[in-house]
């Protein structure tokens, strides 16, 4: 006797046979995708092969015939880039959205329209532009404003600046980011906000709105050394300590040195990055060579360059610096580039929060950042 599940299906999910398709192919595209980015099929040795494979994510996808979810290969060397999702992420919809809406109020560049275009929309009414505006803003909105559930150990922030239309003018806004890494290793994007300035009071809002949805057990901060930034946690973490991020540090004691003797400097601050007392040595060195600012720079912060150490040595690599969010600010700007400059604070924080959601999703479903078993 025939099978009836696929009438038990259809009857379910009229549409149940063509999203089968559109996933099978999506998934055949991906895997095409994936062997012209690594040179080999899955498995094949040879000397073509430029990355590995590692498995694959779930990744959904909203289509005209409902969601869909699939099979995203991944690479252990770089990540896997698909054009798959461009049409319909919500970050390129975003950015869709931003471009649309700075041509309909007319303070766009000329490109402007071509964009348009370039998305496959020769016209888009401000009707349209209006209501997908706020359906992203809710997403954007709901994603910053969610229960934080679970303790988080470690709080890395930063900054980052972008252009942003006030009246005539365009000005320069700072969009704050706050990532945590959790007691279970993962890492999450607790929140973000945009602010005038780096200034405490406005870090203090943002670390007083995170604690108010349930932020905890915050233990250590890594941050760029600005005073906003040190003072706000001091008053609103007690009891958790301060840790320097080394790259900024590095890029301070370095920018005072003449460029000939930088080369040279820099590896002896390398070489001091781990040694306290090797710290001490360099500062008194560069002060006799005549780098007094250097110097000052070292004597200023070499007790806030160790409080890592304070915990387990498997996690001292990543809690030296805050290199997770320059990657994510090397995406948002990445991204925001065809803009330019934003129409508004909330264009900027719609593109920002879809960005951040895409890449809060990939942290959550991936492997833990660090080890919280280790001791």
């Amino acid at each position: 006797m025939q099978s009836l599940e696929p009438v038990i299906n259809y009857l379910v999910d009229p549409n149940g046979g063509l999203k089968q398709v559109i996933l099978e192919f999506l998934n055949v595209v991906m895997q095409y995708e994936a062997y012209l980015q690594s040179g080999a099929l899955p498995y094949e040795r040879g000397p073509q092969r430029k990355a590995h494979r590692n498995g694959t994510r779930p990744r959904t996808l909203k289509t005209r015939v409902g969601e869909i979810t699939l099979d995203k290969p991944q690479f252990r060397e770089f990540p896997f880039e698909t054009k798959v999702f461009e049409r319909y992420s919500r970050v390129d919809q975003a950015l869709l959205m931003i471009i649309a809406e700075s041509y309909i109020q007319g303070v766009s560049t000329r490109r402007m329209e071509e964009l348009v275009k370039s998305f496959g929309l020769d016209r888009l009414s401000a009707s349209e532009v209006s209501r997908i505006c706020k359906i992203l803003d809710e997403k954007v909105e709901e994603f910053l404003k969610r229960p934080i559930e679970t303790k988080i150990p470690y709080l890395l922030v930063d900054a980052t600046y972008f252009k942003v239309r006030q009246g005539a003018q365009y000005k320069s806004r700072a969009l704050l980011i706050v990532v945590g890494i959790r007691e279970d290793g993962l890492r999450e994007i607790l929140g973000a906000s945009i602010a005038e300035s780096e200034d405490s009071g406005f870090w203090s809002a943002l670390f007083q709105s995170l604690k108010d949805r349930g932020l905890e057990g915050v233990e250590m901060v890594i941050s760029d050394a600005h005073k906003g930034i040190q003072k706000a946690v001091e008053s609103s973490f007690l009891g958790a300590s301060w840790q320097y991020c080394h790259v900024h540090f590095s890029r301070a004691v370095l920018e005072s040195i003449p460029k000939k003797d930088k080369t040279e400097i820099a590896e002896k601050l390398k070489d001091a990055s781990e040694d306290e007392m090797k710290m001490q040595d360099l500062a008194k060195e560069l002060r006799d060579l005549g780098h007094k600012p250097a110097a000052e720079t070292i004597d200023r912060f070499r007790f806030d360059l160790w409080n890592y150490k304070a915990y387990p040595k498997a996690h001292w690599k990543r809690l030296r610096t805050t290199n997770v969010i320059e990657r994510i600010n090397k995406e948002l700007k990445r991204r925001s580039r065809p803009v330019g400059a934003f129409p508004s604070d909330k264009s900027l924080m719609r593109l920002a929060g879809c960005i951040l959601i895409n890449i809060n999703e990939e942290w959550v479903t991936g492997k833990k950042y660090l080890s919280m078993d280790e001791v």
